[in-house]
């Protein structure tokens, strides 16, 4: 069992130069790269150690891991070589760790050096995140070129990544230097990340790097090194595992519902080169849960930056790409101000902010001064401050998505689906959506459930722990209010005007089926802002108000299910999540809950990435969490009643 290790603040890396302009890091008293020429050193020892771009051609996917980004010049090579390639790999994926990252300017004053590579470098710093700990992934090339940068520690973070490495770039500081970065541990790291036939290059021959590689079941030999240096080390992994990642043949899929879950994943699926056909039951996409005016886009930090906080930050970042990626997405960079409850709870905010050290550019703790002056009038308490977070309309971002691959997307509108079934063609397997008549909408080998509080009518998600929870939003005349400039949020939330309209809400109930809006609710939601901002909606009247109802998947921990679906619930005696039973084919996005817009893009990349066998965008431990399956082992660890 992996015991998780509280995130730490990033250090970022502090960039120095030697006095023939060599990049130097003082940390570790080592240079980043030979004072010879950097680019020819990546090309000599990591493309041509690892014997690309040769190997790399004809592949759909090929997977590079590297120890120590650094200035990204090994990146930057292998992008410019595999763009100059006519018979590159039609995927190229590369994970990089670090950690001590540079900070976008700093990567503009080293990359400064290498006029080589300007035009990647500038697209490379364009796409940079911010420096927070944990995974980021880069959309790159048209997403034909996908960058996994790990913030942190390789010693900690290794056994968290999950990939099938075809091809390994060794290149952190010198052994005597970074010692923990060339240990035997770190070296059978690797090789449970290695494919049949991976390979290695590194410029390091020291005897306690050979030995841990061999022990890793590596065969090296020694090559002429670069410039000044008179050997390298090559290697290639000697196991004959079957390997556990292998990507798909037939790309075809069938994602039932086109609300904010169905149609990311239609969007992902099409952008790895899918045919996706998308079933959805309404005459339009996001109708459902997904339909309202607007919705938040935040993260939700906590001082041990707990799973919640790993999750909504990389939620938040991915979604935020991939707006960016979707000009005719609706959405604003506007900022949002999460006030603190009382002063207990200012006093927790500003204890995670200061714990957490994320960049201000995504986090900042303001006091309540500060608070009022964005407000524009005064406040009880300070609070979080997110200055790039916002609001998205999720039925827009759903169009945009559906609309972005035209050639691969094929959405079928007023399709309700009645139930699955397996299909069988020869030896393959697959699955057919089916309406109430017993026609056949659609038949392909992967289908993704996506349907939101549907889900559990059918028979394959009967077991799904999900309740559906009705919420009712308020749409107030925004000539009736006060102006809001930014997204509010308290015990509830106010949107900027948004078509003459401000957004208020929302109530949360269970065990509520009344899909009629209540004057009631309409009510409390005005009475939740007044408590924020006394005065702000004085004078209207609940029963003036219209808004809508929805009802939105729960999960019972609040985090998606997302994965591969367990083949039933009597698989529940089995108590570890990676034995149980899948139904092959069928996997599921559900239980978004209330966090649709923040769950959505990051959701549909790890989905994708574990139908078609890429290195996965999240840590190991947080992929488990979102598991299908994990409810089913919980309840095998529970004591049987008798």
């Amino acid at each position: 069992r992996r015991v998780r290790i509280a995130s730490m603040p990033l250090q970022p890396a502090r960039l120095e130069f030697t006095p023939d302009g060599t990049p130097f890091s003082s940390a570790f008293g080592d240079v980043y790269h030979s004072t010879h020429g950097g680019p020819a050193q990546a090309r000599h020892v990591f493309l041509g150690g690892n014997d690309l771009p040769a190997r790399w051609q004809g592949r759909h996917r090929f997977v590079i891991l590297e120890t120590g980004f650094g200035l990204g010049l090994n990146f930057l090579a292998v992008w410019q070589t595999w763009r100059a390639d006519p018979q590159r790999c039609r995927r190229l994926h590369f994970v990089s760790i670090e950690k001590h990252p540079l900070t976008a300017p700093g990567l503009t004053v080293a990359q400064q050096a290498w006029p080589e590579f300007a035009d990647l470098a500038a697209l490379l710093r364009q796409h940079w995140p911010p420096l927070t700990p944990g995974i980021h992934r880069l959309h790159l090339d048209g997403d034909r070129v996908i960058l996994t940068l790990v913030f942190g520690d390789a010693t900690t973070q290794l056994r968290e990544i999950d990939a099938a490495v075809d091809a390994f770039f060794l290149d952190g500081f010198a052994p005597a230097r970074n010692p923990e970065l060339w240990s035997p541990y770190l070296c059978k790291a690797l090789a449970r990340l290695a494919v049949p036939g991976a390979t290695l290059a590194t410029w390091s021959v020291a005897g306690q790097v050979r030995e841990a590689l061999a022990t890793a079941e590596f065969d090296l030999e020694k090559r002429p090194g670069f410039a000044g240096k008179r050997q390298m080390l090559v290697g290639r992994f000697r196991s004959r595992r079957p390997d556990r990642h292998p990507a798909p043949d037939d790309r075809r899929a069938i994602v039932v519902g086109a609300g904010i879950a169905g149609s990311t994943t239609a969007h992902r699926l099409a952008a790895a080169g899918w045919q996706v056909t998308v079933l959805e039951q309404a005459g339009e996409p996001g109708s459902g849960a997904s339909s309202n005016l607007a919705g938040m886009l935040r993260p939700l930090p906590s001082a041990d930056d707990n799973r919640l906080s790993r999750l909504t930050r990389a939620g938040f970042l991915a979604t935020r790409a991939l707006l960016a990626g979707l000009p005719d997405a609706r959405w604003a960079p506007c900022g949002v101000l999460h006030l603190a409850r009382e002063a207990e709870h200012e006093a927790q905010q500003r204890r995670a902010a200061e714990q957490l050290g994320w960049p201000p550019e995504l986090l900042q703790f303001v006091d309540r001064d500060a608070a009022g002056r964005r407000l524009g009038q005064p406040v009880a308490s300070g609070g979080w401050w997110f200055p790039g977070g916002g609001w998205v309309q999720p039925p827009a971002l759903c169009r945009a998505a559906l609309a972005a691959f035209p050639e691969r997307i094929t959405v079928h509108m007023n399709a309700a689906v009645d139930r699955l079934e397996k299909a069988k063609n020869g030896a393959k397997t697959g699955w057919r959506a089916l309406d109430a008549a017993g026609k056949v909408l659609a038949e392909a080998p992967v289908l993704v459930m996506a349907s939101g509080a549907a889900a559990p009518r059918f028979a394959q998600f009967a077991w799904l722990p999900q309740r559906a929870a009705r919420g009712q939003v308020s749409h107030l005349p925004a000539a009736a209010t006060p102006p809001l400039d930014i997204v509010l949020f308290q015990i509830g939330y106010a949107m900027p005007e948004i078509d003459g309209i401000r957004l208020i809400g929302a109530s949360l109930s269970y065990d509520d089926d009344e899909a009629g809006e209540r004057v009631a609710d309409h009510g409390d939601n005005l009475a939740r802002l007044r408590l924020t901002l006394p005065g702000f909606a004085a004078g209207i009247d609940p029963a003036t108000l219209h808004g809508r109802v929805g009802f939105r998947p729960m999960s019972p921990d609040r985090l998606p299910i997302v994965g591969p679906v367990p083949a039933d619930v009597a698989a529940g005696v089995n108590s570890r999540l990676h034995g149980l039973p899948r139904l092959p084919g069928l996997w599921c996005a559900q239980g978004y809950g209330t966090r649709g817009i923040a769950w959505s893009a990051l959701m549909a990349d790890l989905l994708v990435s574990r139908i078609e066998g890429d290195p996965l965008p999240l840590e190991r431990d947080l992929v488990d969490a979102l598991d299908p399956g994990r409810f089913l082992v919980r309840g095998a660890r529970r004591p049987v009643r008798t």
